[in-house]
């Protein structure tokens, strides 16, 4: 049982620590998991909040058939899913009117990501399609097996592979582009 189950089943049994334990553990992670659906990071933070208020409220099972951390990545992705169907025709604002939003995004991702090879790598990602993004972030950011990241995106084991073997050929195209010395 990984860490963040334990506090889960410590926060079902009555200990609120548990709760601050996961919040503290997965809350940078999963905003920017899911500022990648939304491509604004407030949104994604109150997307984050609703995730965890979900589980502080509706409390639901934890059943342990996948890691703690891609059943609550699963979570924040239904919600930000449905967030995006209920507000699809606001979504598209201009990038004139989130000027002052871009700075701030910076400075959380360069706060996440410290070296001057990662920001260029977070970049690179930036440009790739939703599906390369979300299945690269998942398994080389948040270290989660193909198993695991099949379950957050609803895809089977094949799906899977294909697609981070297409992601990564993008990813690694997008880098040229740039640049980047990428190195076998």
């Amino acid at each position: 049982m990984d860490n963040g189950a334990s506090s889960y089943r410590r926060f079902l049994d009555g200990a609120d620590d548990g709760m601050a334990e996961i919040v503290r553990d997965y809350k940078d992670g999963l905003i920017l998991y899911l500022n990648g659906y939304v491509g604004n990071i407030y949104i994604a933070e109150e997307l984050a909040e609703e995730t965890f208020f979900r589980l502080i409220i509706k409390k639901p099972r934890f059943s342990g058939k996948s890691s703690f951390k891609s059943w609550l990545y699963a979570i924040g992705r239904n919600i930000t899913v449905d967030y995006i169907r209920r507000n699809s025709k606001t979504l598209n604002c201009p990038i004139e009117d989130m000027e002052e939003y871009i700075s701030d995004k910076t400075d959380l991702e360069r706060s996440y990501i410290k070296e001057e090879c990662k920001i260029a790598l977070h970049g690179a990602m930036e440009k790739l399609a939703p599906d390369y993004r979300q299945i690269i972030w998942l398994i080389y950011f948040e270290n989660l097996s193909n198993k695991e990241a099949g379950i957050v995106m609803k895809k089977n084991s094949r799906q899977v592979n294909n697609l981070l073997y297409r992601a990564k050929q993008a990813l690694k195209s997008e880098l040229k582009k740039e640049g980047f010395n990428y190195e076998e």
